[in-house]
Protein backbone atom coordinates (compact mmCIF):
# COMPACT_ATOMS: atom_id res chain seq x y z
CA UNK A 1 0.00 0.00 0.00
CA UNK A 2 1.04 3.35 -0.64
CA UNK A 3 0.23 4.64 2.31
CA UNK A 4 -1.45 7.92 0.94
CA UNK A 5 -4.04 9.12 3.59
CA UNK A 6 -6.80 11.98 3.46
CA UNK A 7 -7.71 12.96 7.70
CA UNK A 8 -11.43 14.48 7.64
CA UNK A 9 -11.71 16.31 11.25
CA UNK A 10 -15.19 16.97 12.57
CA UNK A 11 -16.35 18.60 15.50
CA UNK A 12 -14.66 20.77 18.26
CA UNK A 13 -11.21 22.38 18.36
CA UNK A 14 -10.40 19.70 20.95
CA UNK A 15 -10.81 16.91 18.33
CA UNK A 16 -8.95 19.11 15.78
CA UNK A 17 -5.89 18.47 18.27
CA UNK A 18 -6.34 15.20 17.91
CA UNK A 19 -6.55 15.24 14.19
CA UNK A 20 -3.21 17.54 14.31
CA UNK A 21 -1.53 14.85 16.58
CA UNK A 22 -2.36 11.75 14.12
CA UNK A 23 -1.22 14.24 11.43
CA UNK A 24 2.28 15.02 12.77
CA UNK A 25 2.69 10.58 13.48
CA UNK A 26 2.18 10.17 9.99
CA UNK A 27 4.09 12.98 8.80
CA UNK A 28 7.20 11.72 10.94
CA UNK A 29 6.53 8.49 9.49
CA UNK A 30 6.62 9.47 6.00
CA UNK A 31 3.42 9.02 5.08
CA UNK A 32 1.75 11.19 2.02
CA UNK A 33 -1.37 13.38 2.86
CA UNK A 34 -3.72 14.45 0.46
CA UNK A 35 -6.51 16.65 0.42
CA UNK A 36 -8.20 15.09 -1.98
CA UNK A 37 -10.24 12.01 -0.32
CA UNK A 38 -10.63 10.33 -3.80
CA UNK A 39 -6.87 10.83 -4.05
CA UNK A 40 -6.32 7.98 -0.88
CA UNK A 41 -5.27 4.81 0.05
CA UNK A 42 -6.83 5.48 3.61
CA UNK A 43 -9.16 7.91 4.91
CA UNK A 44 -9.32 8.25 8.37
CA UNK A 45 -13.13 10.12 9.67
CA UNK A 46 -12.09 12.02 13.35
CA UNK A 47 -15.74 11.82 14.61
CA UNK A 48 -17.90 14.04 16.60
CA UNK A 49 -20.69 12.46 18.93
CA UNK A 50 -21.91 15.29 21.27
CA UNK A 51 -25.10 16.43 19.39
CA UNK A 52 -27.49 14.96 16.87
CA UNK A 53 -26.78 17.22 14.11
CA UNK A 54 -22.97 16.40 14.63
CA UNK A 55 -23.57 12.48 15.13
CA UNK A 56 -25.53 12.48 11.53
CA UNK A 57 -22.54 14.80 10.04
CA UNK A 58 -20.07 11.78 11.68
CA UNK A 59 -22.20 9.38 10.29
CA UNK A 60 -22.86 10.86 6.69
CA UNK A 61 -19.41 11.33 6.63
CA UNK A 62 -18.21 7.47 7.01
CA UNK A 63 -21.10 6.42 4.75
CA UNK A 64 -19.78 8.79 1.96
CA UNK A 65 -16.11 7.41 2.56
CA UNK A 66 -17.94 4.10 2.90
CA UNK A 67 -18.97 4.86 -0.90
CA UNK A 68 -15.47 5.63 -2.07
CA UNK A 69 -14.11 2.26 -0.63
CA UNK A 70 -16.88 0.14 -2.57
CA UNK A 71 -16.44 1.94 -5.34
CA UNK A 72 -12.73 0.88 -5.51
CA UNK A 73 -11.31 4.46 -5.05
CA UNK A 74 -9.66 3.73 -1.46
CA UNK A 75 -8.88 0.73 -0.05
CA UNK A 76 -9.49 1.49 4.16
CA UNK A 77 -11.35 3.38 5.98
CA UNK A 78 -10.53 4.32 9.51
CA UNK A 79 -12.87 5.83 12.22
CA UNK A 80 -12.04 7.41 15.29
CA UNK A 81 -13.14 10.03 17.79
CA UNK A 82 -15.72 10.65 19.95
CA UNK A 83 -18.72 8.37 18.40
CA UNK A 84 -16.57 5.63 17.75
CA UNK A 85 -15.60 5.76 21.55
CA UNK A 86 -19.21 5.74 22.44
CA UNK A 87 -20.41 3.51 20.08
CA UNK A 88 -17.52 1.33 18.00
CA UNK A 89 -20.48 -1.92 18.64
CA UNK A 90 -23.13 -0.22 16.25
CA UNK A 91 -20.39 1.65 14.32
CA UNK A 92 -19.20 -1.57 13.11
CA UNK A 93 -22.29 -3.51 12.43
CA UNK A 94 -24.08 -0.45 10.29
CA UNK A 95 -21.12 0.20 8.37
CA UNK A 96 -19.53 -3.23 7.84
CA UNK A 97 -16.99 -1.21 5.48
CA UNK A 98 -14.90 0.00 8.72
CA UNK A 99 -11.80 -1.64 8.33
CA UNK A 100 -10.62 -0.16 11.91
CA UNK A 101 -12.44 1.79 14.64
CA UNK A 102 -10.54 3.50 17.62
CA UNK A 103 -10.76 6.32 20.32
CA UNK A 104 -9.69 9.58 20.18
CA UNK A 105 -6.28 9.29 21.64
CA UNK A 106 -4.98 5.87 20.05
CA UNK A 107 -2.24 7.95 18.18
CA UNK A 108 0.23 5.13 18.28
CA UNK A 109 -2.25 2.30 17.23
CA UNK A 110 -3.76 4.12 14.23
CA UNK A 111 -0.19 4.95 12.71
CA UNK A 112 0.93 1.43 13.37
CA UNK A 113 -2.43 0.21 12.06
CA UNK A 114 -1.66 2.33 8.54
CA UNK A 115 1.92 1.69 8.41
CA UNK A 116 2.44 -1.52 9.80
CA UNK A 117 5.15 -0.69 11.77
CA UNK A 118 5.56 -1.54 15.89
CA UNK A 119 5.64 1.22 18.43
CA UNK A 120 6.08 1.12 22.09
CA UNK A 121 5.59 3.25 24.94
CA UNK A 122 9.28 4.08 25.36
CA UNK A 123 9.01 6.04 21.63
CA UNK A 124 8.62 9.13 21.56
CA UNK A 125 5.05 11.18 21.27
CA UNK A 126 4.25 12.37 18.02
CA UNK A 127 4.28 15.81 17.92
CA UNK A 128 1.40 18.20 16.08
CA UNK A 129 1.44 19.11 12.46
CA UNK A 130 -0.84 22.10 12.48
CA UNK A 131 -4.24 21.99 10.52
CA UNK A 132 -5.10 25.43 11.39
CA UNK A 133 -3.49 28.41 9.90
CA UNK A 134 0.36 28.91 11.06
CA UNK A 135 0.10 31.65 13.25
CA UNK A 136 -2.74 30.37 15.68
CA UNK A 137 -2.80 27.13 17.44
CA UNK A 138 -4.87 25.34 19.90
CA UNK A 139 -3.24 24.52 23.62
CA UNK A 140 -5.11 21.59 25.10
CA UNK A 141 -4.37 21.66 28.52
CA UNK A 142 -6.67 18.61 29.85
CA UNK A 143 -8.69 15.58 28.77
CA UNK A 144 -12.45 15.06 29.88
CA UNK A 145 -14.26 16.50 32.17
CA UNK A 146 -15.49 15.94 36.10
CA UNK A 147 -18.51 18.75 35.87
CA UNK A 148 -21.48 15.89 35.66
CA UNK A 149 -23.61 18.48 33.58
CA UNK A 150 -27.14 16.77 33.19
CA UNK A 151 -26.86 17.39 29.22
CA UNK A 152 -23.82 16.64 28.51
CA UNK A 153 -22.51 13.55 27.11
CA UNK A 154 -18.36 14.36 27.36
CA UNK A 155 -17.85 12.25 30.08
CA UNK A 156 -19.29 9.11 28.91
CA UNK A 157 -16.98 9.45 25.29
CA UNK A 158 -13.71 11.68 26.85
CA UNK A 159 -13.58 10.14 30.73
CA UNK A 160 -12.79 12.45 33.90
CA UNK A 161 -10.51 15.13 33.86
CA UNK A 162 -7.15 14.31 32.79
CA UNK A 163 -4.92 17.83 33.20
CA UNK A 164 -1.53 17.32 31.42
CA UNK A 165 1.63 18.95 33.54
CA UNK A 166 2.47 22.07 33.25
CA UNK A 167 6.25 21.47 31.69
CA UNK A 168 4.17 19.23 29.01
CA UNK A 169 2.34 22.16 28.16
CA UNK A 170 5.18 24.73 28.26
CA UNK A 171 7.35 22.31 26.22
CA UNK A 172 4.28 22.16 23.69
CA UNK A 173 3.45 26.00 23.62
CA UNK A 174 7.68 26.59 22.99
CA UNK A 175 7.61 24.38 20.09
CA UNK A 176 4.51 25.96 18.76
CA UNK A 177 6.30 29.46 18.96
CA UNK A 178 9.23 27.70 17.13
CA UNK A 179 7.20 26.79 14.29
CA UNK A 180 5.79 30.77 13.81
CA UNK A 181 2.64 30.41 16.24
CA UNK A 182 1.49 34.16 17.49
CA UNK A 183 -2.01 33.17 19.49
CA UNK A 184 -2.27 30.31 21.62
CA UNK A 185 -6.00 28.85 22.18
CA UNK A 186 -6.14 27.86 25.22
CA UNK A 187 -8.90 24.58 25.61
CA UNK A 188 -10.07 21.60 27.49
CA UNK A 189 -13.79 20.51 28.47
CA UNK A 190 -13.66 23.25 31.62
CA UNK A 191 -10.44 25.25 31.49
CA UNK A 192 -10.86 26.73 34.91
CA UNK A 193 -10.71 23.23 36.80
CA UNK A 194 -7.31 22.55 35.22
CA UNK A 195 -4.95 21.31 37.54
CA UNK A 196 -7.09 19.82 39.95
CA UNK A 197 -6.46 16.54 39.76
CA UNK A 198 -2.89 16.45 39.41
CA UNK A 199 -1.08 14.58 42.34
CA UNK A 200 0.51 18.46 43.08
CA UNK A 201 -2.36 20.55 42.58
CA UNK A 202 -2.02 23.43 40.31
CA UNK A 203 -4.46 26.35 39.23
CA UNK A 204 -5.08 27.79 35.60
CA UNK A 205 -3.33 31.03 36.80
CA UNK A 206 -0.57 28.96 37.52
CA UNK A 207 -0.33 28.06 34.14
CA UNK A 208 -1.23 31.11 32.76
CA UNK A 209 1.86 32.70 34.52
CA UNK A 210 4.49 30.06 33.77
CA UNK A 211 3.01 30.53 29.93
CA UNK A 212 3.52 34.26 30.42
CA UNK A 213 7.26 33.35 31.92
CA UNK A 214 8.24 31.25 29.29
CA UNK A 215 6.90 32.17 25.79
CA UNK A 216 8.95 34.50 23.33
CA UNK A 217 7.44 37.85 22.79
CA UNK A 218 6.59 36.44 19.61
CA UNK A 219 3.23 34.75 21.30
CA UNK A 220 1.40 38.06 21.41
CA UNK A 221 -1.74 36.30 22.34
CA UNK A 222 -3.37 33.86 24.37
CA UNK A 223 -7.07 33.59 24.71
CA UNK A 224 -8.88 31.22 27.07
CA UNK A 225 -12.14 29.01 26.01
CA UNK A 226 -14.33 27.10 28.10
CA UNK A 227 -14.30 28.78 31.75
CA UNK A 228 -16.69 27.18 33.70
CA UNK A 229 -18.37 29.80 35.51
CA UNK A 230 -18.63 28.27 38.94
CA UNK A 231 -14.85 27.73 38.86
CA UNK A 232 -14.05 31.14 37.44
CA UNK A 233 -11.93 31.98 40.71
CA UNK A 234 -10.64 35.78 42.00
CA UNK A 235 -6.93 33.92 40.93
CA UNK A 236 -8.04 32.71 37.83
CA UNK A 237 -9.74 36.50 37.27
CA UNK A 238 -6.33 38.18 38.87
CA UNK A 239 -4.14 36.14 36.32
CA UNK A 240 -6.14 37.65 33.26
CA UNK A 241 -5.85 41.08 34.41
CA UNK A 242 -2.18 40.74 35.27
CA UNK A 243 -0.76 38.91 32.28
CA UNK A 244 -0.56 41.82 29.59
CA UNK A 245 -0.93 38.49 26.63
CA UNK A 246 -3.39 36.76 27.91
CA UNK A 247 -6.58 38.83 25.67
CA UNK A 248 -8.96 40.67 26.97
CA UNK A 249 -11.22 38.07 26.00
CA UNK A 250 -13.45 35.07 27.85
CA UNK A 251 -15.53 32.73 27.07
CA UNK A 252 -17.56 31.59 29.71
CA UNK A 253 -20.45 29.66 28.87
CA UNK A 254 -23.47 29.71 31.12
CA UNK A 255 -26.09 27.87 29.57
CA UNK A 256 -28.80 29.44 30.72
CA UNK A 257 -30.12 31.91 33.84
CA UNK A 258 -33.46 30.10 35.09
CA UNK A 259 -32.31 28.92 38.50
CA UNK A 260 -34.59 25.80 37.91
CA UNK A 261 -32.96 24.81 34.85
CA UNK A 262 -29.89 25.40 35.80
CA UNK A 263 -30.13 23.42 39.42
CA UNK A 264 -31.70 20.57 36.94
CA UNK A 265 -28.83 21.23 34.61
CA UNK A 266 -26.07 20.68 37.90
CA UNK A 267 -24.67 23.59 36.60
CA UNK A 268 -23.37 24.32 40.45
CA UNK A 269 -24.24 27.84 40.38
CA UNK A 270 -27.44 29.97 40.85
CA UNK A 271 -27.84 32.90 38.86
CA UNK A 272 -27.00 35.63 41.18
CA UNK A 273 -23.34 33.91 41.60
CA UNK A 274 -23.11 34.04 37.73
CA UNK A 275 -24.01 37.75 37.74
CA UNK A 276 -21.75 38.17 40.60
CA UNK A 277 -18.61 36.22 39.11
CA UNK A 278 -19.59 38.71 36.01
CA UNK A 279 -19.25 41.67 37.41
CA UNK A 280 -15.81 41.09 39.05
CA UNK A 281 -14.09 40.03 36.08
CA UNK A 282 -15.18 42.79 34.20
CA UNK A 283 -14.33 45.21 37.08
CA UNK A 284 -10.89 43.93 37.26
CA UNK A 285 -10.70 44.02 33.44
CA UNK A 286 -11.95 46.97 31.44
CA UNK A 287 -13.68 46.54 28.43
CA UNK A 288 -12.97 42.47 28.77
CA UNK A 289 -15.40 40.91 25.78
CA UNK A 290 -17.15 37.61 27.06
CA UNK A 291 -18.30 34.94 24.62
CA UNK A 292 -21.43 32.63 26.16
CA UNK A 293 -23.28 30.08 24.82
CA UNK A 294 -26.97 28.94 26.01
CA UNK A 295 -29.39 25.80 25.67
CA UNK A 296 -32.67 26.64 24.68
CA UNK A 297 -35.88 24.31 25.29
CA UNK A 298 -33.99 21.80 28.14
CA UNK A 299 -36.86 19.86 29.38
CA UNK A 300 -39.21 21.77 31.33
CA UNK A 301 -37.95 25.33 30.23
CA UNK A 302 -41.11 26.90 30.79
CA UNK A 303 -42.07 30.67 29.12
CA UNK A 304 -41.37 32.05 32.53
CA UNK A 305 -38.04 30.44 32.31
CA UNK A 306 -37.16 31.35 28.88
CA UNK A 307 -37.76 35.09 29.65
CA UNK A 308 -35.51 35.16 32.83
CA UNK A 309 -32.92 33.79 30.30
CA UNK A 310 -33.75 36.62 27.86
CA UNK A 311 -33.75 39.10 30.80
CA UNK A 312 -30.36 38.01 31.70
CA UNK A 313 -28.82 38.13 28.13
CA UNK A 314 -30.47 41.60 27.73
CA UNK A 315 -29.00 43.16 31.19
CA UNK A 316 -25.42 41.63 30.68
CA UNK A 317 -24.97 42.20 27.12
CA UNK A 318 -22.78 39.62 25.83
CA UNK A 319 -20.38 40.36 23.27
CA UNK A 320 -19.99 37.14 21.36
CA UNK A 321 -23.03 34.54 22.25
CA UNK A 322 -24.08 31.26 20.75
CA UNK A 323 -27.45 29.39 21.24
CA UNK A 324 -28.26 25.63 20.86
CA UNK A 325 -31.55 23.86 21.13
CA UNK A 326 -31.50 20.99 23.67
CA UNK A 327 -30.77 17.40 21.83
CA UNK A 328 -31.06 14.45 24.41
CA UNK A 329 -28.30 12.70 24.99
CA UNK A 330 -28.37 9.36 25.33
CA UNK A 331 -27.16 8.00 29.20
CA UNK A 332 -27.03 11.64 30.70
CA UNK A 333 -29.35 12.34 33.28
CA UNK A 334 -31.59 14.72 31.51
CA UNK A 335 -32.36 12.24 29.36
CA UNK A 336 -34.45 10.40 31.77
CA UNK A 337 -36.67 13.81 31.82
CA UNK A 338 -39.29 14.59 29.45
CA UNK A 339 -38.39 16.52 26.72
CA UNK A 340 -41.44 18.55 26.71
CA UNK A 341 -40.52 21.32 24.51
CA UNK A 342 -42.07 21.17 21.06
CA UNK A 343 -39.70 21.70 18.24
CA UNK A 344 -40.66 24.41 16.92
CA UNK A 345 -40.77 25.76 20.08
CA UNK A 346 -37.03 25.81 20.63
CA UNK A 347 -36.14 27.06 17.19
CA UNK A 348 -38.36 30.29 17.83
CA UNK A 349 -36.74 30.81 21.29
CA UNK A 350 -33.48 30.28 19.82
CA UNK A 351 -34.24 32.68 16.97
CA UNK A 352 -35.63 35.49 19.35
CA UNK A 353 -32.33 35.13 21.46
CA UNK A 354 -30.16 35.54 18.54
CA UNK A 355 -32.28 38.42 17.19
CA UNK A 356 -31.45 40.25 20.73
CA UNK A 357 -28.16 39.49 20.12
CA UNK A 358 -27.63 40.80 17.09
CA UNK A 359 -28.86 44.47 18.60
CA UNK A 360 -26.79 44.25 20.99
CA UNK A 361 -23.51 43.46 18.80
CA UNK A 362 -24.76 46.34 16.21
CA UNK A 363 -24.87 48.52 18.78
CA UNK A 364 -21.82 47.89 20.47
CA UNK A 365 -19.57 47.74 17.01
CA UNK A 366 -20.80 51.36 16.81
CA UNK A 367 -18.15 52.19 19.95
CA UNK A 368 -15.22 51.08 17.51
CA UNK A 369 -16.20 53.66 14.78
CA UNK A 370 -12.98 55.98 14.85
CA UNK A 371 -10.39 53.55 17.10
CA UNK A 372 -7.52 52.15 16.37
CA UNK A 373 -7.49 48.10 17.03
CA UNK A 374 -4.21 45.74 17.11
CA UNK A 375 -5.40 43.59 14.10
CA UNK A 376 -4.14 39.47 13.46
CA UNK A 377 -4.74 39.10 10.31
CA UNK A 378 -5.91 35.41 9.30
CA UNK A 379 -6.91 35.64 5.22
CA UNK A 380 -5.49 38.10 2.66
CA UNK A 381 -7.02 38.89 -0.92
CA UNK A 382 -6.31 41.97 -3.49
CA UNK A 383 -7.67 44.77 -2.26
CA UNK A 384 -9.61 43.43 1.10
CA UNK A 385 -7.99 40.99 3.44
CA UNK A 386 -10.05 39.46 6.69
CA UNK A 387 -8.50 39.50 10.41
CA UNK A 388 -9.52 39.76 14.61
CA UNK A 389 -9.26 41.86 16.73
CA UNK A 390 -8.00 40.49 20.81
CA UNK A 391 -12.11 40.15 21.25
CA UNK A 392 -12.53 37.66 18.44
CA UNK A 393 -11.62 33.63 18.54
CA UNK A 394 -11.68 32.16 15.27
CA UNK A 395 -14.17 30.37 13.30
CA UNK A 396 -16.78 31.47 16.36
CA UNK A 397 -16.74 35.13 16.23
CA UNK A 398 -16.18 38.19 14.50
CA UNK A 399 -14.21 39.23 11.62
CA UNK A 400 -12.17 42.69 10.33
CA UNK A 401 -12.00 43.67 7.16
CA UNK A 402 -9.34 45.57 6.00
CA UNK A 403 -8.38 47.74 3.14
CA UNK A 404 -4.87 47.83 2.61
CA UNK A 405 -1.51 45.97 1.73
CA UNK A 406 -1.08 43.24 4.42
CA UNK A 407 0.57 39.64 5.32
CA UNK A 408 -1.33 36.80 6.31
CA UNK A 409 -0.35 35.85 10.22
CA UNK A 410 0.98 39.06 11.28
CA UNK A 411 -0.69 41.63 13.59
CA UNK A 412 -1.25 45.65 12.32
CA UNK A 413 -2.77 48.64 13.37
CA UNK A 414 -6.25 49.43 11.88
CA UNK A 415 -8.77 52.56 12.35
CA UNK A 416 -12.55 51.22 12.13
CA UNK A 417 -14.70 53.48 9.62
CA UNK A 418 -17.30 51.04 9.59
CA UNK A 419 -19.59 48.40 11.67
CA UNK A 420 -22.64 46.09 11.70
CA UNK A 421 -23.80 43.24 14.13
CA UNK A 422 -21.25 40.87 12.69
CA UNK A 423 -17.92 42.40 11.35
CA UNK A 424 -15.93 45.87 11.66
CA UNK A 425 -14.60 47.27 8.50
CA UNK A 426 -11.26 49.72 8.57
CA UNK A 427 -8.35 50.73 7.17
CA UNK A 428 -4.54 50.08 7.28
CA UNK A 429 -2.94 52.58 9.09
CA UNK A 430 1.47 52.76 9.23
CA UNK A 431 2.48 50.57 11.49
Amino acid sequence: MKHKINIISLGCAKALVDSEILLGGLKQNQVEITNIPEDADTIVVNTCGFLDMAREESVETILQAAELKKSGNIQQLVVMGCLSERYPDELAKEIPEIDRIFGSNNHRDIVQFITGKEFSKNDPLFFRSLMTPNHYAYLKIAEGCDNGCSFCSIPLMRGLQKSRPIPAILDEAQRLAEQGVKELLIIAQDTTSYGWDLDKKVYLSDLITALDESLPESVKWMRIHYAHPAHLSQRIIDAISSTERVCNYLDIPIQHASDKILISMRRGLEIDKIRERIQRLRGANTGIALRTTLIVGYPGEAEADFNELYDFVKEIRFDRLGVFTYSEEEDTPAADLDDNVPAEVKDERKAIILDLQAEISAEKNQTFIGQTLDILVDEIGETVSVGRTEFDSPEVDQIVHIKGHVKKGEFYRVKIEDANEFELKGTLIDN
